[in-house]
């Protein structure tokens, strides 16, 4: 959901993604978790992959969203949404219950 979320805002390649996400405060992000992650997506057809040329060196695979990655993006985030409220409920019912 969160590789999805990034690259929902432009196409990115996979360290930039880690990157990324460890500035928006996830940093069990890495390479080494984000690739598999990535070939998931892609064989489920959430995300498209292309080669660009780079300057600094070889070509990057870039990752973009297809139609079904935003709608599962859409669903994920609804279902965050709702799981997200019953957690807070619980644990503020634990707190003050």
């Amino acid at each position: 959901m969160c590789l999805l979320s990034i690259i929902e805002d432009e196409p990115s390649y996979g360290y930039e993604m880690v990157r990324k996400l460890q500035e928006r405060g996830l940093h069990l992000a890495s390479e080494g978790s984000v690739y598999p992650v990535l070939s998931r997506l892609q064989k489920q057809e959430m995300i498209e992959g292309y080669l660009v040329q780079s300057s600094e060196g070889p070509a990057r695979k870039y990752y973009r969203m297809s139609k079904a990655g935003r709608s599962a993006l859409e669903q994920w985030r609804h279902d965050w949404i709702g799981f997200r409220d019953s957690v807070d409920e619980v644990m503020n019912e634990a707190k003050h219950g």
